[in-house]
């Protein structure tokens, strides 16, 4: 099944359900227009929005099936950041804000940059500098990232998350602040539902580190790319990831270890502050 062929079915479907399109693209967690767009065939419509879409319906399972299944064709979806930054980086955190409330499980590797669920506000800014956008659009977003982190609070969902060591030494913004963010990190790992893990350097590892990735329930992948977010929904490949970050997983330092590791490099940037 094609583009043209999928959102024709879809169109079908939620014209046999009597439902307007405003309603199943609210429901759906996406904007009419985007809804129009998949229907009419000039948007490639990814399996979460085609499952959205058909739960807004209310098709039953075995139909919903069906045409996920022919969505996930075209299993790896790849969406450049020029293009984000031209609808808006602030609506990014918005649909990652919607998949997050989705979710029961979060599993989330980061070699390089302190996962954004944990960044201070002072990282946030500085990590989002380098997008080269307005002030405007530069307060929106960070705004943004902040209020998804109110799922960390959420008590009903699982957590992981597995950093490298060098992403505690990389020094994003200046010490003191470094040190507060390290803080952050420690703070929100005593929470029960979170799972925070560091790999430390001195640990001989058997695999690469490539790059970042989000795992959410188990059935999509989100890849951070030089030029793209990649979004990765077949089975095989989701398998994949949930392998190495397992094998990560069982590297890295926890509880009491991981605590005293990163309050280590924490007193260390104090030290750094107070010389400086």
């Amino acid at each position: 099944m094609n583009r043209a062929q999928l959102g024709a079915a879809l169109r079908a479907l939620r014209v046999a359900s009597g439902k307007e399109a405003k309603a199943v693209a609210r429901s759906a967690l996406m904007s009419p227009s985007k809804l129009s767009k998949i229907e009419n065939a000039k948007l490639a419509a990814g399996a979460t929005d085609v499952e959205r879409i058909l739960t807004a319906i209310g098709v039953s399972d075995e139909v919903k099936a069906e045409y996920a299944e022919a969505a996930r064709t075209s299993a790896t979806e790849a969406t450049a950041w020029r293009l984000l930054k031209r609808i808006g980086v602030h609506k990014g955190q918005q649909a990652a804000k919607a998949l997050e409330a989705q979710m029961s499980m979060l599993r989330l590797f980061q070699p390089a940059l302190v996962p954004g669920l944990l960044q201070t506000p002072e990282y946030i800014r500085a990590v989002l500098r380098r997008h080269r956008l307005s002030e405007e659009a530069l307060a929106r977003t960070i705004s943004g990232r902040l209020e998804r982190q109110a799922v960390l609070y959420d008590s009903t969902k699982a957590l992981r998350f597995v950093i490298t060591e060098p992403v505690l030494r990389w020094q994003i913004v200046p010490p003191q602040m470094m040190a507060a963010q390290l803080d952050r990190i420690v703070s929100i790992s005593r929470l029960p539902h979170v799972d925070i893990r560091i790999v430390p350097l001195r640990v001989r590892q058997h695999d690469i580190a490539n790059h970042a990735f989000v795992i959410r329930d188990g059935r999509m992948v989100t890849i951070e790319t030089v030029h793209a977010e990649v979004v990765v929904t077949d089975p095989r490949d989701v398998e994949l990831y949930v392998d190495k970050f397992e094998a990560f997983e069982q590297a890295a330092l926890s509880g009491g270890e991981m605590w005293s590791l990163v309050e280590d490099i924490r007193d260390g940037f104090l030290r750094e502050q107070e010389t400086g």
